[in-house]
């Protein structure tokens, strides 16, 4: 069987690599899990996810995407499906995430990359950003919710957010998390192991 690929895109700073980080974690010990990270100029997100996870190095790549991150995973998909292709002949991984680099909300992936994709928001970025909508928050396979916990501290009623964010989504899942609540990511972690029954 070959590994499910799950795109994993969001604004900058929403904590698209803190929940890659996390889920592999979660995971790890049941699937054999690669990644891949897009930056513009650097490989910093791959480079940190090597740095603190327990799976060899060499089963995360870091493309350098020379412009637009959301182009090189809906538009020009090439440098993502070859470091894709190249984690599965070398390692035959069950998981694969890929990883946009900081984007907009109109940013979705192209299904010739990945099965399903998530998409970040964080509640740091405003309460208002479910009824702004967009392609990613509205179309993706599963709508994360991130830092929960810092509600209080920028005066978002989380309420009202998950109001929106059933509006937005109609009947497609959704999941309100906090890095500071590990629990909260158990449903994600669920989500992620239905894909590979």
């Amino acid at each position: 069987m070959s590994a499910v690929k799950i795109g994993i895109a969001g604004p900058v700073g929403s904590g698209k690599t803190s929940i890659i980080e996390e889920l592999t974690k979660m995971l790890q010990d049941s699937f054999k899990i690669a990644i891949v990270t897009n930056d513009i100029y650097t490989k910093e997100d791959a480079d940190y996810l090597k740095s603190r996870l327990n799976i060899p190095s060499e089963m995360i790549i870091g493309v350098e995407t020379g412009g637009c991150p959301h182009t090189a995973i809906r538009d020009d998909i090439s440098m993502n499906k070859k470091a894709c292709e190249e984690l599965e002949k070398k390692f035959n991984p069950e998981i694969i995430f890929v990883e946009s680099g900081g984007d907009n909300l109109s940013t979705t992936f192209s299904y010739e990359l990945v099965d399903f994709y998530i998409y970040v928001i964080d509640v740091a970025q405003g309460g208002d950003i479910p009824r702004k909508k967009g392609a990613g928050l509205i179309f993706c396979d599963l709508l994360i919710i991130n830092k929960t916990d810092l509600a209080p501290f920028v005066d978002v009623d989380l309420n009202l957010m998950l109001k929106d964010v059933k509006n937005a989504r109609q009947n497609r899942p959704f999941v309100f998390v906090s890095k500071k609540e590990p629990s909260s990511l158990l449903a994600v972690k669920e989500w992620v192991e239905a894909l590979r029954s």
